[in-house]
């Protein structure tokens, strides 16, 4: 018989034993638990035939067409399970944990394979980590004006053993209307929910974890709100860089982009920006003038950024001023900064 993990039970287990997904490649495709690895039991046709024959003809009819269609991959399926297997060991899950799951772990099992199935499938894992994310956690906020350098000063914090959430990376989209220029294509909002999680629970939430001041929405992707409320709640260390020199940072981010795709971008802030700022900012694109377009962009986001503070509590808002923008020297500072204070 095959073992029953809890979802506690079972992440732990995952860098060492293989999590199988049997749910459909359409099921998966939209979110699936991090590291699982797909052999679907169904193809998407052939589950919704099966859901169709459920309702219309009953169980055992139902039954009886998802053994049609099981029937002659069998024996691929273990093939497949085998070469994954650790041990000869694998776990499965499907969506709550019922006959999909249940099916191939008997399939497995008969293969000779120690078989672990999840309780309650990928829909326990959803409950799950939406509770996670109000585990309490000594949050450290990163903000500061467009074109500060947050990221990879965050990124250089991590390097010297700090816990870092980098939510931009998992979302793949930098935050500003720019954000999914040189990026890849953003998962959906629950797979970025799962991704987010996964780096959440291995943190030692006993210490620090850095986080860069967001928005809720990352293009397609929400902070879960649980873990957003503890973000504005945190200490935020906003640092100030001279305006000039995020230009010059945007102008290296940026400029090398197609002229189009800068276009486009301006035109998603047409509104905020105003007619005429936009007017001359689409102008200095064209003139390849990447600097000018720079200055009128900021503009906006940094009055957009100073209304955002103003909604936090300022009593937990601690001002850095740095002169240069040098990562992994103002990282040192922060550092600094925060042992005198």
């Amino acid at each position: 018989m095959p073992k029953i993990l809890s979802i506690e039970e079972l992440l732990p287990l995952t860098d060492s034993i293989k999590l199988i997904d049997v749910r459909s490649p359409a099921e998966y495709e939209l979110a699936h638990i991090p590291g699982a690895v797909n052999i679907p039991i169904f193809d998407n046709a052939e589950r919704r035939e099966v859901g169709i024959k459920y309702k219309v003809g009953g169980r055992d009819n139902a039954v009886l067409l998802g053994l049609d269609f099981v029937g002659p991959k069998m024996s691929d399926f273990v093939r497949q399970a085998r070469q994954l297997a650790r041990n000869k060991q694998v776990m499965v899950h499907c969506w709550r944990g019922g006959m999909r799951s249940a099916s191939m772990a008997w399939l497995f099992e008969t293969a000779g394979l120690e078989v672990f199935v999840l309780k309650g499938g990928y829909k326990a894992y959803r409950q799950y980590i939406r509770k996670q994310f109000s585990r309490p956690a000594e949050i450290l906020v990163l903000g500061g004006y467009t074109g500060s350098g947050k990221t990879e000063i965050l990124q250089t914090l991590k390097a010297s053993g700090e816990q870092f959430l980098d939510i931009e990376g998992i979302a793949h989209h930098r935050g500003s209307a720019f954000g999914t220029l040189g990026q890849e294509a953003q998962p959906s909002n629950e797979q970025f929910e799962n991704n987010l999680a996964d780096a959440w629970r291995k943190f030692d939430h006993n210490k620090k974890i850095w986080v860069e001041d967001e928005s809720r929405q990352l293009g397609k992707c929400g902070i879960p709100d649980p873990l957003f409320q503890q973000m504005r709640q945190a200490p935020l260390i906003k640092i100030n860089i001279p305006k000039p020199i995020r230009e010059q940072r945007l102008v290296k981010e940026y400029g090398t982009f197609d002229k189009a795709l800068l276009k486009e971008q301006i035109e998603k802030i047409k509104k905020r920006l105003g007619g005429k700022n936009t007017s001359e900012a689409l102008s200095a694109i064209d003139e390849g003038d990447i600097l000018r377009a720079a200055s009128l962009s900021l503009a906006y986001y940094d009055k957009a950024y100073d209304f955002g503070m103003s909604k936090r509590d300022q009593k937990k808002v601690i001002t850095l001023d740095l002169e240069k923008d040098d990562p992994a020297e103002n990282a040192e500072k922060i550092k600094d900064f925060l042992i005198k204070n």
